[in-house]
């Protein structure tokens, strides 16, 4: 997200000032496929480049230092850097979008959100995989789930998150019984945490919405940024960002939701399915 902002406001700043990607190229001292890539966010800019940049643009002062501090920002490594072997190359960008985002609605009709799920319940989720992943692939892959959902209890910046799962996810012995009921208290905790809810979809609701399957979309705090629709297949995520498919996705998170139990009746149907598994 931050590389995409850097390439947002420098294409802004570009068209603003008149110069072509050539012209732009000429000044910094570089081709011009350089300049695309950078307003394109397919590459990083380094610092000296965008400083170069803004001098072409004529941005000064403030504005400047703004701008130098985004570029610095946008090469940082995130705090996953250290997981990346236990992470495919296209979840990283999840990854870092999911980070940066203010606000998280999800919809998971056969399994239980990443961001909620326990150590036993990642666990299991990947031994259930086709080619089972070494030990060590998978303690990395339940750290960086861990790693992930401590944002969940930032006190000041926990982005605000709605879940709507289905209500099949509630009774599937995912790991076993213990596994399962360890998670639904888990996601009971969970649902009582003010930036949560938690929402049902019962089986009672018949045809809905979502029988295609789920997706997550991500909106962000900055006016610049718009939202991005997050739709996952078995090796690989397609981000939604054309305007009429994030639409398209808001009203059906919107009809899912209005289809779902509440907060209250949601929470009280979880516990009956931990009262039965015990």
């Amino acid at each position: 997200m931050r590389k995409r902002r850097l390439a947002a406001e420098l294409r802004r700043l570009r068209k603003e000032s008149g110069l072509t990607r050539e012209q732009v190229a000429e000044r910094v001292g570089c081709a011009p496929i350089t300049i695309t890539r950078i307003e394109t966010a397919q590459s990083g800019a380094r610092l000296g480049e965008v400083s170069l940049m803004l001098e072409a643009y004529g941005i000064t002062g403030e504005e400047r230092e703004a701008m130098l501090q985004v570029a610095r920002d946008a090469r940082k490594r995130g705090w996953w850097h250290p997981y990346t072997r236990a992470i495919p190359d296209w979840f990283q960008v999840y990854i870092g979008i999911e980070e940066e985002a203010s606000s998280i609605r999800d919809y998971q009709p056969e399994v239980v959100p990443g961001l909620l799920q326990t150590e036993g319940y990642v666990r299991a989720v990947a031994m259930a995989e086709p080619v089972v992943p070494p030990i060590e692939e998978i303690d990395r892959q339940v750290m960086l789930r861990l790693g992930r959902q401590e944002r969940l209890l930032e006190p000041e910046d926990a982005p605000d998150m709605w879940f709507v799962v289905g209500e099949g996810v509630l009774h599937r012995l995912t790991g076993g019984a213990s596994v399962q009921r360890e998670q639904l208290d888990h996601l009971i905790e969970l649902s009582h945490l003010p930036n949560v809810t938690i929402q049902v979809l019962p089986f009672e609701a018949g045809a809905h919405a979502g029988m295609q399957g789920g997706f997550t979309i991500l909106g962000f705090p900055e006016p610049a940024d718009p939202d991005v629709v997050y739709v996952e297949y078995r090796r690989g995520g397609l981000y939604l960002e054309m305007q009429a498919d994030i639409d398209s996705y808001i009203l059906t998170f919107d009809h899912l939701r209005a289809q779902a139990l509440g907060r209250s009746e949601s929470r009280a149907l979880i516990a009956q399915v931990v009262k039965q598994l015990t």
